[in-house]
């Protein structure tokens, strides 16, 4: 698979990632790597957050999205 965002431009580099949200592949130059905060509990209430974290990748767009929320 290669770099969506890569192709768009006319290069042609492997992807490593794929967008946790979109499915969109991304080389490294644009895998955006957050933190995910895990949380646990019953339907609806309670819930707390587990003291660790899940990485998630992201590319550009989503990543940008969600820092809106």
């Amino acid at each position: 698979m290669k770099c969506y965002i890569c192709a768009k431009e006319g290069r042609s580099t492997d992807a490593v990632a794929i967008c946790i949200v979109c499915g969109m592949g991304t080389c490294m130059e644009h895998t955006i790597r957050q933190e995910l905060d895990v949380w646990e509990g019953g339907y609806p209430f309670p819930a707390h957050k587990v003291g660790k974290t899940i990485p998630r990748m992201l590319c550009p767009d989503c990543a940008a999205a969600l820092r809106e929320e």
